[in-house]
Formats: C-alpha cells, structure tokens, sequence
C-alpha cells in the first residue's frame, strides 16, 4: 500500500517509524518544511520526501497520482482537514485523519445549542464518497480513534444495553525544565478546549455546555491515580452516536487546575484567535504565535516522564443481565516509546492507531466505501492487530456503581 502522509511533525514522524516496521507500508511524505518531510522519511529506506502545502487541493491531488498512492493519511492539525479531504476524493483515493472538520458554534447559544458540528462539512460529502467507492475513515487516532473502537467492542461483546459512554484522558506526565508544555498540538489543543463542549443524549441529541464544564475525578489504571476531568468538545461524542446504541455520551479530559487556567487566560487575552492581526506592519495569526513561543510536542520526549492513558467507561446491562461498567483502556508509558521508537508517549499513541486501520484496509479486514467513524467497522481484528504491534490494551472492570 502507497501512502501519502501528509504532515511531518511529532504524530506524522511517529506512524512512519511505526509503520516502517510494517511490510505494508510504502510511504511518501509531505510537509510544507522540506526538512520536516526528510526527517520523518528517514524511518526506512526508500520512502520519499515531498514538500507540499496542505492548502493546496490540486496540488495534493497531483501528488496522489504522481505517486500512484493508494491513500492519503492526514497528519495534520484540523485546519487542513477539508482541503486534503477534498483532493483525495479528487484523486480517487481512500482518506484517514485523525481530526475532524473544525466546528462552529452556534451564534446565538453557543453553550446551549450546537452550531456547524465537527465533521458536520466531512458528512455532508458522504454520498460522493460512496458513489467512488472509496473510504474516508475519519477520526482514527486514539482519541477519537482507539476510544471508539472500544465503544463498538463493548456495544459488540460486553453489554446487551448501554446506559453511558464515556471517553476519559487522563496522565500523569511531567516535562523538565518548563512550566508550561503541552505534549500535544498547542493549536488542536486550544480549539478542542475552548470551544463549547458537546454531549449527546438518548431523545435529546447533541448539546452543548459552557467549556471545563461537569468536573468530575476519575481514577485511570497504571498507578497514574485520580485526576480531576472536565468536558471538552471532542470528536468522539459526534461519532459513537452514529454506529453505538447509549443513552448518554460525554469526553472528559483530565487537563488540570493550571493548564485550564492558562488557556482561560489566553482566551481573555485574544491570544486564542485564529484570525490574523496587524503588529508591527506584519499580519498574524495570535494562536499560530503561541504555537511558536512554545516548544514543539516533538521535541520533549526526552525530558518527559510518566504514562498516558486514553479510554472508554461504559456502564450500562452486561450479557448476562446484571449492571456492568468497565473502562476499556490503552497506556503508553514514555520510556518505553521513547526507547522503542524515539517518540514520546502522546504523538505515539496517536500514531500508532491510523496504521493499525491501514493494515488492516490492505488486507482487506477492514473495507467500506464513504465517511465512516472507526465505530462502522469490526473492532475485533482491530484490538488484536494493536497487541501484535507489541502495545496490549485492557478491560478494567469497575463496581457496577453508575460513576466512578
């Protein structure tokens, strides 16, 4: 399988070291840096590196068929979603991301009612995709991605009837030498944390809620202990509803008093914008000169210590007919990838999940045609492809309490 990854900063030069142990994988990588795109190649002999603006539809189109790639995998951050969307089904080739199309909110309610969704843009070209034939698998990272998988899993395996589903996120990693440093996209992080957060409901649908709302502590697997969580607007809660019977269904990340109260002040201070302004006679995005004050997530995987875990708390009616609630579960300890792979433990566990779904596409395990969320398609040969790749996950079972 020819892929094009598009993107060549900590997640796109984690899946190609990943998949340059992978005999499926051939790879040509793109970035709008030359040097990036070399970097990231230089996981294997042989794969090659292209510079190219994401921006740019024909130009990636072109790409696609110079190449003669079967896919195009986007490891970019969600402003590039929808150009590169549009050049794969363009070029008739299959698509993955790991982020949605940007949302919205809506301009009356904003933390009430939703406005343009995540994905809502991606969906709308739905039936495009089918009549090609080919598959665009959306939100395939481990957050969405893995989570999902774990929904449909537990929908399939563990439960007759699902009362709640909820996506938990939650570390304990630390990173010497700086007070502040988030470990993964500064930019995705600031529009996932301060848009309005989205819940679903049985006979209500999707609502929002004011940002960091519902604070709840929730205590993650590994030794990494309670940690308060807060909702955030996340993909997942777009995507389980579709494919998963729930009644109720939330993502909570567990973010921390002092993170939240950084990007509470970056919002007061306007530095959360996107739009450009004028200072100095140059004109400039604020975030993307947050983005650049702070250090690449790439780069700290060496003064990084601690674990990542992401997952998925389900309760609801086991197969048997009594109350059930487990957290099905994935950690990354960042020593260990940091060995293994010379990648820190955040991008690691993003990247490894799209080449999982890749392999299994080749092979033939996984196929459809149009816009599907992970939760479409069998989890099975998923979870168990992903303990091959020598990174096991886990089913904690917890008291069939109704929270936790």
């Amino acid at each position: 399988m020819r892929i094009l990854l598009v993107g060549a900063g900590g997640v796109g030069t984690a899946f190609a070291r990943i998949a340059a142990r992978r005999q499926f994988a051939d790879l040509v990588v793109a970035d709008y840096d030359p040097a990036r795109a070399q970097h990231a190649a230089a996981a294997k002999d042989g794969y090659r590196a292209v510079r190219l603006d994401a921006r740019d539809e024909q130009a990636t189109a072109a790409l696609l068929r110079e190449y003669s790639c079967d896919v195009l995998m986007n490891a970019t951050d969600p402003r590039f979603v929808m150009p590169l969307f549009r050049a794969a089904l363009a070029a008739g080739t299959h698509y993955l991301d790991m982020a949605m199309s940007l949302s919205r909110p809506h301009p009356d309610e904003p933390h009430a009612k939703t406005g343009v969704k995540l994905g809502d843009e991606q969906f709308e070209r739905a039936q495009e995709w089918e009549r090609s034939g080919r598959l665009a698998l959306v939100g395939i990272g481990v957050e969405p991605g893995l989570s999902d998988v774990f929904a449909r899993y537990a929908a399939d395996t563990l439960f007759r009837e699902i009362r709640n589903v909820g996506v938990r996120d939650g570390a304990n990693l630390a990173v010497a030498g700086h007070d502040f440093a988030p470990t993964f996209s500064i930019w995705t992080t600031i529009e996932e944390c301060l848009n309005p957060p989205v819940i679903w409901e049985d006979g209500r649908g999707w609502y929002t809620t004011p940002p960091f709302s519902e604070p709840e502590t929730f205590t993650f697997p590994a030794g990494i202990g309670p940690v308060e969580c807060v909702n955030v607007e996340h993909e997942e809660v777009l995507l389980i509803p579709r494919w998963v019977r729930a009644k109720r269904v939330t993502f909570k990340y567990g973010l921390g008093a002092e993170f939240i109260g950084v990007l509470q002040t970056l919002h007061k201070l306007g530095l959360d914008r996107t739009d450009p302004v004028s200072a100095g006679g140059v004109s400039v995005s604020p975030r993307d000169v947050v983005a650049a004050c702070l250090p690449d997530p790439a780069t700290l995987g060496a003064k990084m210590t601690g674990l990542t875990c992401a997952g998925t708390w389900i309760t609801g009616t086991g197969t048997d007919g009594a109350p059930r609630e487990v957290y099905l579960h994935h950690v990354v300890d960042n020593a260990w990838s940091m060995a293994e792979y010379g990648s820190q433990a955040v991008v690691w566990q993003t990247a490894v999940n799209p080449v999982v779904a890749l392999e299994l596409i080749d092979s033939g395990a996984w196929s459809g045609a149009g816009v599907l969320g992970p939760e479409a398609l069998p989890p099975g040969p998923f979870l168990d492809l992903l303990t091959d790749y020598g990174s096991p996950w886990a089913c904690e079972e917890h008291p069939p309490s109704g929270q936790h």
